[in-house]
């Protein structure tokens, strides 16, 4: 018999939002063990950050040699230097502080609240899709640059590069919709036989050097003859070491990743020291074998290529280690590296796709700016294969094209960084630290800039990406505005006791605004209530009061504590960030606890009603009656088990 068609799309559906997650609950404390980790060891994870890291091994040397000429092996020992002294230790302390993968944007967000606080993580997590996304895309094009470039199938190939890269692109997509097991264990393949590979380069590059001498002194020569003495040479490779920044990305991603780090038996949800320790293990390492690879590279590149092949048209043009595996170890070896190129430039975007998989899920739901199913890993992955086909379209699959706005994202992250964690030091009260952080700090601010000055499309195309996600954030706010929005609710004693007094009869609540709070407000209340709805002086009432504390939040648990006021007045008082979202909720809860509808009192609210719609939106106050009555219609189709509101 066949399988009905409802079984089928149940089955899809089931498969799409597998592992959705509620991330709006509260976490456990820090006393309660976090839940059994079934992550990997830091070095696997360390790969799958290093197919991003380790493949600008591919273009990085003819970077560096366009940008710096002579000068390249100088300016990447100020590259290293950055990345030893600066980018590493911001690193390993952002891994301290945000121990789930937050990253810097999370201790930034800290420090602003309100909307002004969403909006400045908005704007990082644009600059972080701009990093992330690019990375997907320009990795891949770069993928197929070597595919098509490949002396055996150029002419195969010609004009198919979009093509290729919108392919490489879906097959990496198909990787994560499988599962991200998959995915690291693809990583660790191709990060060992790639590094494997360039290690037989260098190392048999470092011969020839050694083996012809002149080659050294013709780049002594000609270096000194252009720029005459190590000051100048130096100022000049401070000057042109921004445009080499590109050997700087991985690091973002290295923490983004942390969560899929395993940690120790003893680690608990709050504080897994266990994960931070294989965090700052997979960070440094990361950090030191890449510094030996752009040292050794850049130099055995720059005196043993000659420079014209660096230039367009020239054969190490993006592919300078390719030149010298065909040059130095034939072409069997050279199609052998190759494919091992081609290979983890297209798995580079793993770990930006890791990244993205990590960081919005975590944000924008959380903020009611994304779909419910955005926590859920499928879908997101099927929506950021979706927007990497379109950026590859709009940049024609082109490199060059991409690059700035890959720089540039990768900047702004580690800036936010730097600055971030110059604060927690301050803030600590780590002089020293601060300090250092701060230098740190100018130097990646002076690289930004620079940067941005020389390729201000990279800024473009990241405010194209704020712009979308404000956006995007914006209409999925309002579309989501009459969701019910409370995880759980939880009552004190007093509130327990109030529900329990009131359960043998129908529940009836005052939703009042706190004002003064004084005997006066409460008895009137109570006698309007009464006459506007024509009961006997013998009706009881339970009084519901909201304070609205951040109403730029979404989601919240909802804790209620009950007080007697003036000896006589029962109050249940709650904290949210919407007024009409937290009575719903708790309206619901009531009845479910009591086993009888409540009902609810308001008073209509004066003012335009679009004003008051605009400041619920905003403020989560405003027109609170009939929103509230919108929200418990959602929640609950049935009428006959909906709490009843009523307005006078």
């Amino acid at each position: 018999m066949a399988t009905p068609p409802h079984t089928h799309t149940s089955r899809v559906r089931a498969w799409m939002l597998e592992g959705l997650s509620d991330m709006g609950k509260s976490r456990p404390s820090q006393a309660t063990p976090a839940p059994e980790h079934k992550g990997q060891p830091w070095y696997r994870v360390m790969c799958l950050t290093g197919v991003d890291y380790f493949s600008t091994l591919g273009y990085q040397p003819g970077i560096a040699a366009l940008a710096a000429g002579l000068l390249s092996p100088v300016a990447t020992i100020v590259l290293v230097i950055v990345t030893l002294a600066g980018a590493l230790p911001v690193y390993r302390r952002v891994a301290e502080e945000s121990p789930h993968g937050e990253g810097s944007i999370a201790m930034l967000s800290r420090l602003l609240s309100f909307w002004k606080g969403k909006l400045f993580v908005l704007t990082l997590l644009g600059f972080a899709a701009t990093d992330f996304l690019i990375t997907i895309t320009l990795s891949a094009a770069d993928a197929s640059t070597h595919l098509v470039e490949n002396p055996n199938l150029q002419g195969a190939l010609h004009d198919k590069q979009v093509l290729i890269t919108l392919i490489l692109v879906a097959l990496l997509g198909a990787v994560f919709l499988k599962g991200f097991l998959e995915a690291i264990g693809v990583a660790v393949v191709l990060v060992s036989v790639y590094l494997a590979l360039n290690a037989v380069i260098v190392i048999t590059g470092l011969w020839h050097v050694l083996t012809e001498g002149h080659v050294v002194t013709d780049w002594t020569s000609a270096l000194t003859a252009e720029h005459g003495n190590v000051f100048v040479m130096i100022g000049v490779a401070l000057v042109v070491f921004p445009k080499l920044a590109l050997g700087l990305s991985g690091f973002e991603t290295g923490v983004a990743v942390m969560p899929h780090v395993k940690g120790a038996p003893d680690d608990t949800e709050d504080r897994p020291a266990g994960r931070i320790r294989g965090t700052k293990k997979l960070l440094t390492t990361a950090a030191l074998v890449m510094s030996v690879f752009l040292i050794t590279t850049s130099f055995i590149t720059t005196v043993l290529i000659p420079h014209k092949e660096f230039e367009s048209g020239g054969n190490a043009n993006g592919r300078a280690l390719a030149y010298l595996a065909h040059e130095y170890l034939g072409n069997a070896f050279g199609t052998v590296y190759d494919v091992s190129t081609i290979l983890i430039l297209w798995f580079a975007g793993a770990s930006a796709m890791a990244g993205l998989l990590n960081l919005m899920p975590r944000y924008l739901p959380k903020y009611g700016m994304a779909p419910h199913w955005a926590r859920a890993v499928r879908p997101m992955v099927i929506v950021f294969t979706l927007v990497a086909f379109l950026v590859t379209w709009v940049f024609d699959a082109d490199v060059e094209a991409q690059g700035g706005a890959y720089a540039t994202g990768v900047l702004i992250l580690i800036c936010s960084a730097a600055i971030a964690v110059t604060i927690a030091a301050h803030k600590a009260r780590q002089r020293g630290w601060a300090i250092g952080f701060g230098v740190i700090s100018a130097v990646f601010l002076y690289t930004t800039v620079v940067n941005v000055i020389e390729r201000p499309d990279g800024v473009k195309i990241g405010a194209c990406f704020i712009a979308g996600i404000l956006l995007v954030s914006f209409l999925s706010r309002l579309g989501r505005a009459f969701e019910l929005r409370v995880t759980h609710v939880e009552l004190d004693e007093m509130a327990e006791r109030f529900i329990r007094d009131i359960s043998q009869r129908t529940p009836r609540f005052i939703a009042n605004e706190p004002d003064e709070r004084d005997i006066t407000e409460y008895r009137e209340k109570v006698e309007q209530i009464r006459a506007d709805n024509d009961m006997p002086a013998t009706e009881d009432f339970v009084f519901v009061e909201v304070t609205v504390t951040d109403p730029s939040e979404f989601e919240a648990g909802l804790t209620v504590r009950g007080e007697i006021l003036h000896g006589r007045y029962r109050v249940l008082t709650m904290e949210s960030s919407s007024v009409p979202n937290a009575l719903a909720a708790f309206l619901l809860h009531a009845r479910d606890l009591t086993g009888t509808r409540p009902h609810v009192f308001f008073e209509w609210t004066e003012g335009n009603p679009f004003t008051n719609f605009v400041r619920f939106l905003l403020f989560g106050q405003g027109e609170v009656a009939p929103v509230t009555r919108e929200i418990l219609r959602e929640a609950e189709p049935d009428r006959d088990r909906r709490p009843r509101v009523h307005v006078g």
